[in-house]
């Protein structure tokens, strides 16, 4: 019921609704109206009450609730109708999917979250996240495909990030697998996990965590001269809602065109982004912790990474790659 109750005030385009009027489309009592503005009003909605009037929407809160974002969504999968869960804070939203997902939840759900106060990327690394200046969430998808085919999602994702990222005129870069960079630092990380048998997948959770309006200056030390975000790239914040919604929509069309048609658009697409083929690269094998040098040249039909080393070619399934010729 939000989610029609903003629809109603922003098609008024800043004119009062009487709470009658939004009763009566609903098919609601004036009562239900009320809770549901107050419990809008907390959640950081300006909505203006004038007796005899109705309700005003004076500004559209940053937040990237349900109503907010599912006005206006064109996905047919990735958070369609009730698929979305939001919480202000969590531990982890990858943590909360696995839970959702073992009980059931729907091919698409999204669970979302204004703060993560244990996110993990890649390799156990921690994920900086104040509360309100990211984009944090995780997709629970149900694909019919094999064990061996999870990792893909990962590239996946990043895809996704990267033509987002092109519908708002930011430059995107990926590098392998799926770090989204700008000017040498990370802007985006992707953290995938599967629950599977020997030759089914139950489910696949991919994390994806965005840097979105965090100035320069608010990043930890430890991370400064590696880290960077949309606003930072942008000159200026964006509009998290916007950002995240078009992000789902890019999800939605690509997790599609998986199922209907396998991974090879998907890593077409990957190639054109990435800035990791071509150049010298230093590994860290994730699996033995070797480290060795080399040039990637591609990516493999499992989206694992080529090296061509002076001992020969190797393929790095995970891993940490920097590149060193730049």
């Amino acid at each position: 019921m939000k989610r029609k109750i903003i629809d109603m005030l922003k098609d008024a385009t800043g004119n009062f609704v009487s709470g009658e009027s939004i009763a009566e489309k609903l098919n609601v009592t004036r009562t239900s109206v009320w809770k549901n503005i107050q419990a809008l009003k907390k959640f950081g909605y300006d909505i203006e009450s004038r007796g005899k009037l109705g309700y005003k929407l004076n500004r559209i809160a940053d937040l990237l609730l349900p109503a907010a974002i599912q006005s206006g969504l064109g996905t047919k999968i990735i958070a369609a109708g009730n698929r979305m869960v939001y919480k202000v804070s969590l531990d982890s939203t990858n943590k909360l999917a696995k839970q959702l997902a073992n009980a059931g939840a729907e091919d698409g759900t999204v669970v979302v979250a204004e703060e993560q106060t244990g996110g993990k990327g890649r390799l156990e690394r921690n994920f900086f996240s104040p509360r309100g200046k990211s984009i944090l969430f995780s997709l629970i998808l149900r694909p019919r495909c094999l064990p061996k085919d999870a990792p893909k999602f990962t590239l996946m994702a990043a895809v996704a990030v990267a033509n987002t990222m092109q519908r708002f005129n930011l430059p995107a870069q990926i590098k392998w697998p799926n770090d989204i960079m700008f000017d040498g630092r990370k802007v985006v990380g992707i953290l995938t996990e599967m629950s599977a048998q020997i030759e089914k997948v139950n489910y696949i959770v991919v994390g994806i965590g965005i840097n979105a309006n965090i100035a320069p200056e608010e990043f930890p030390p430890e991370i400064k001269k590696i880290a960077s975000s949309l606003a930072e790239i942008n000159g200026g914040e964006i509009s998290r809602v916007d950002f995240f919604r078009a992000l789902l929509e890019e999800c939605d069309k690509l997790y599609r065109v998986v199922n209907e048609e396998g991974f090879q658009k998907i890593f077409q697409q990957w190639r054109r982004f990435n800035i990791t083929l071509g150049h010298e690269v230093k590994v860290i094998a994730a699996d033995t912790g070797e480290i060795f040098f080399g040039v990637a040249e591609d990516i493999d039909e499992d989206g694992a990474l080529i090296v061509s080393t002076a001992n020969g070619r190797q393929t790095l399934y995970a891993g940490d790659v920097s590149i060193r010729d730049r």
